[in-house]
């Protein structure tokens, strides 16, 4: 099992500093305010993930693609949690002689195989807090 981890940092009102363990920080605001939230990160990742997958495909299938773009649309719960209940997700391929069935099946492999971002929003049985308080030093006088 790979195992994976991430830093949130805060920084100022509902905004953190998040680093995994690839080094790169990424600023997230829970208003958006002046970064993206962390539900807007999801449909980023799922976008992201799934791009990757289906570019890396089509390229196997020899498909000469100029451009890709993914927009990735999701509708939340008025009520907290504010979950995703309907994600959509639309590609937009460029480039010379597109076979539609390379691409159709480009992006089923995505979906049920290869994407990790997609199959992480299929639920999730079960999920596990822990926390730990760590105490600062007095102040001296």
């Amino acid at each position: 099992m790979a195992y994976k981890e991430a830093l949130a940092v805060w920084k100022e009102g509902v905004a953190f500093d998040v680093t995994p363990d690839s080094g790169f920080t990424i600023h997230l605001d829970g208003d958006a305010q002046s970064g993206p939230s962390p539900m807007e990160l999801v449909l980023m990742g799922l976008a992201g993930c799934t791009g990757a997958d289906v570019i890396d495909i089509l390229r196997k299938k020899r498909q000469n693609v100029a451009s890709l773009e993914i927009k990735v649309h999701g509708n939340r719960t008025e009520e907290h949690p504010k979950r995703y209940t309907t994600i959509e997700v639309t590609f937009s391929v460029t480039g010379q002689s597109i076979d539609s069935e390379a691409v159709r099946r480009a992006i089923e492999l995505s979906e049920t195989k290869y994407c990790s971002v997609a199959a992480s929003l299929k639920g999730v049985d079960q999920i596990t807090t822990r926390f730990e308080i760590k105490a600062t030093e007095p102040a001296v006088a």
